[in-house]
């Protein structure tokens, strides 16, 4: 269904909002928007909203499946404003949001949906999941010059690191079960990238209630909501894989004429199963065996 604005969405969209997983797409520009919103709708999400300029054209059969607003996300706190409104619309629901060449993993989803998964989250009175952005970048700049391939996609299998999150409220004391993530290209080409936005880590899936909000640096106003374990074991954590950061070094002027090439000694192919990502550290699939 296509809405004439957020608002009118936030009024009229009742299917939607009603129950969940809602999953909010938001494209920044068209590469790969329809094997984004394909990929999240074969995850299991019953409901998909897509955010994005009019002139973003998708097959037929892909639009009759989702709910599309128009939308220009020229920033991320454009992001931020358009979730915290849904959130505030929809109280109650499992929401996910995600920029488009991102791709969402969870353990196991070759076999299981995401509907199951949040079934077991919510066994575990778990009101959110931690993701890790773990960058894709294609193999060849040569071929590929917006460094965008899901058939010859790389990620980097090493060069991951977590901080204590400090608490700036606690004299820089670090907060309980929380970490500020690193990697990736936002490691390696790290000047490129301003320092609020090195960070790897986003809480890109949680349960909405009444005055939650999303933060710009994509963690939530309930402290909790952002810790990666509860205290007394193990959660699940999920990971997005992104071409987005690889966009950005290519097209940006200060940063697409200094890298020839994002491989190195530790890049390996992705192989697009959760197995990878789990083998390689970068999701957690707690006691849900």
């Amino acid at each position: 269904m296509k809405f004439a604005s957020l608002d009118q969405f936030l009024s009229e969209g009742k299917t939607a909002l009603a129950k969940g997983p809602l999953a909010l797409v938001f494209a920044e520009d068209p590469v790969e928007l329809d094997t984004t919103i394909r990929h999240h709708l074969d995850a299991g999400f019953p409901q998909l909203a897509l955010f994005a300029p009019d002139a973003f054209v998708l097959p037929a059969e892909l639009e009759a499946k989702i709910h599309r607003i128009p939308y220009d996300v020229d920033t991320v706190e454009a992001l931020v404003e358009a979730v915290n409104k849904v959130i505030a619309a929809a109280p109650g629901i499992w929401l996910y949001y995600c920029y488009n060449a991102e791709y969402l993993f969870h353990p196991f989803c070759e076999t299981r949906n995401i509907r199951e998964m949040l079934a077991f989250q919510t066994e575990e009175r778990r009101d959110a999941l931690l993701s890790y952005v773990v960058d894709l970048y294609a193999d060849d700049l040569n071929d590929f010059p917006n460094a965008v391939s899901l058939e010859r996609a790389h990620l980097d299998k090493s060069g991951y690191y977590a901080l204590g999150r400090p608490d700036l409220s606690n004299n820089g004391y670090p907060k309980d079960r929380q970490l500020d993530f690193f990697g990736g290209l936002r490691w390696r080409f790290e000047e490129h990238i301003p320092v609020p936005r090195r960070k790897i880590d986003r809480i890109a899936l949680f349960r909405t209630k009444p005055g939650l909000v999303l933060r710009p640096d994509f963690t939530l106003s309930d402290e909790e909501y952002n810790t990666y374990a509860c205290p007394w074991h193990h959660n699940i954590t999920t990971a997005i894989v992104s071409f987005r950061t690889a966009k950005a070094l290519r097209s940006n002027a200060g940063s697409r004429f200094d890298i020839q090439d994002f491989k190195w000694h530790n890049s390996t192919p992705f192989t697009w199963h959760s197995q990878q990502l789990m083998d390689l550290g970068l999701m957690e699939p707690g006691q849900w065996f």
